[in-house]
């Protein structure tokens, strides 16, 4: 069941928090989405930042700047599939069929008020983790990174 009150409420700390740190962003208000970009080491990570209602969830997405080409989408979903299983929280989402790439962290709102540090935690560790994968991924895409590299630099003891 929607907690539309509740959505607007996190929506609201989301702004709050982000305007105490003083970051730049654009507000849908109408949508309860916020927008912003966070200058990466290789790429400007774009985040969307959702307060969906009807799941009760709060969701950070950010989509890679780069096309998978089709002769690489096989090594992709072996890379993602190894980035993945390291990954603590959040994962990447990724369909094969179009080669279309993503980072999304979620947590829910239900029955339970979301602080700001949290919104503030899902923001960071969702830009760490597209900052530690994008360039790995792009290079993959591009043909510069095998994926068993890949693989075994991400499996080091």
């Amino acid at each position: 069941m929607a907690d539309v009150a509740a959505a607007k409420d996190i929506f609201q700390s989301l702004c709050k928090m982000l305007d105490n740190r003083n970051w730049k962003y654009n507000k849908h208000e109408d949508e309860l989405v916020v927008t912003c970009s966070v200058k990466g080491d290789d790429f400007n990570i774009d985040l969307i930042i959702r307060i969906i209602a009807e799941n009760e969830v709060v969701s950070v997405i950010s989509f890679m700047p780069f096309e998978i080409p089709e002769d690489k989408r096989v090594d992709m979903a072996l890379a993602v599939c190894a980035a993945n299983y390291g990954i603590v929280d959040g994962s990447f989402d990724y369909n094969i069929v179009n080669g279309s790439l993503f980072f999304r962290m979620t947590s829910s709102f239900k029955d339970t008020v979301l602080s700001e540090e949290l919104l503030a935690y899902m923001i960071f560790v969702s830009s760490i983790t597209v900052d530690k994968y994008n360039d790995k991924f792009f290079m993959i895409a591009k043909g510069m990174l095998s994926v068993d590299d890949f693989i075994k630099s991400e499996h080091q003891d």
